[in-house]
């Protein structure tokens, strides 16, 4: 049973879209005392019970604090959350310069990075959360159709027909987000021309929580430790990234014929890999929005900051920026719509996420282009960032965010 709210027509704050970064807002504007509705068009199965989509969140430690102190936390197996303890990064040259992040070592400091967690699993987590808010009304199956902005409130119009009004409309819904383009907030999009293929593969060879990127010529790959029931350390989560074609061709063969390829990519560095779950697929490109907000209008999540994956902290900045949001208006007059402060929450998660997404982009860029110069420069820059211990300082507080 849940205790979401009856259906109303009128709420302070409608968050279209049930992903994480949706559903982790509702929770925050619920419980600052706002009426809130979440508009999700997938049916509510999807949220019951979420499929693997095959991403891998590394939450920070900030992150984990929110979700600790929003009541999360508990909903989610302890079985199911993989400590992160090292960071490497190879340039796929035999025996070539690698990266290694790790937390700081001293009496008070963490012993872990992050902590790996599986995408479905914080989306079920943050439902079952959602559903003990009685300030919550949840809707799905349907869509926002269509919505029109004025200096007072905004009105949707729905798939079904229906109609709702709030005074406050926050769009978490994808990177490719259509209510975006209804506001008229345009978007940088890179598209890096190649697709990523996500799986799940056990090995022989134990993980031992470190995490590996692998920027190899013609490919790029990613071996995320993940933790399952027993406890042992043979599992991790495969990111491959290759063209369109070769990520078709990988998705179809034989789980056998996979298993055998991607062994030999990876260059048994774990031992044989067999695939352990189904291959989802996603085309790369990041995204970036012009504006954050318009007249009583808001963009959270992917909606307004589509990172490439090669940091696995999209989640991390999406729940940032509904936190960002969601502080910011209660700064304000007291309604969820006022200008003053939907600029404020534009203006600093534009400062938290704008260097991000730049140097992400350019690295990326970088060292996924396989001319000699770029060969050779992406070698020789991996052995120099090694050396520079204020660089290693600055990305390990990066990745592990400590929480305030």
């Amino acid at each position: 049973m849940t205790s979401f709210a009856p259906l109303q027509t009128e709420y302070d704050v409608i968050i279209a879209g049930g992903g994480p970064a949706g559903l982790a807002s509702a929770l925050s504007f619920a419980r600052s005392g706002w009426k809130t509705c979440v508009i999700e068009p997938s049916p509510i199965e999807t949220l019951v019970n979420p499929s693997f989509d095959g991403r891998e969140i590394a939450l920070t430690h900030h992150s984990m604090h929110w979700l600790k102190e929003a009541g999360v936390w508990p909903y989610i197996a302890s079985h199911a959350i993989c400590p992160l303890k090292v960071a490497r990064i190879e340039s796929g040259q035999e025996g070539g310069p690698s990266l290694l992040f790790s937390p700081p070592q001293g009496q008070d400091s963490a012993d872990a990075l992050g902590f790996l967690v599986a995408n479905h699993l914080i989306r079920k987590a943050l439902y079952q959360r959602l559903c003990e808010e009685e300030n919550v009304t949840l809707r799905a199956g349907i869509a926002v159709h269509d919505f029109k902005a004025t200096r007072d409130d905004v009105t949707l119009n729905l798939t079904d027909s229906s109609m709702l009004k709030a005074r406050l409309l926050v769009a978490a819904d994808g990177r490719f987000s259509k209510l975006r383009d209804q506001a008229g907030i345009g978007a940088i999009i890179h598209d890096f021309g190649r697709n990523v293929l996500v799986c799940r593969v056990k090995h022989d060879v134990p993980h031992d929580n470190v995490a590996l990127q692998w920027f190899d010529e013609e490919q790029t790959i990613a071996l995320l430790p993940v933790s399952d029931e027993e406890g042992k350390d043979c599992f991790s989560s495969l990111v491959l990234t290759l063209p369109p074609g070769e990520i078709e061709r990988l998705k179809s063969v034989s789980p056998d014929e996979f298993g055998e390829e991607v062994t030999k990519r990876t260059r048994e560095r774990l031992g044989k890999l067999v695939l352990a779950s189904g291959r989802i697929t996603y085309p790369l490109k990041a995204v970036y929005a012009h504006r954050f907000h318009a007249q009583r209008f808001a963009l959270i999540g992917d909606a307004a900051v589509g990172m490439h994956p090669i940091t696995a902290h999209g989640f991390n900045l999406g729940l940032k920026g509904q936190e960002t949001l969601v502080k910011s208006l209660l700064q304000g007059s007291g309604d969820p719509g006022d200008r003053r402060a939907l600029e404020r929450f534009s203006y600093q998660h534009r400062w938290h996420t704008a260097p991000l997404f730049a140097a992400t982009n350019a690295i990326a860029v970088a060292y996924t282009r396989d001319e000699f110069p770029f060969l050779i420069a992406r070698r020789i820059g991996l052995g120099l960032a090694e050396r520079l211990t204020p660089f290693k300082k600055a990305v390990t507080r990066f990745l592990m965010d400590p929480a305030a």
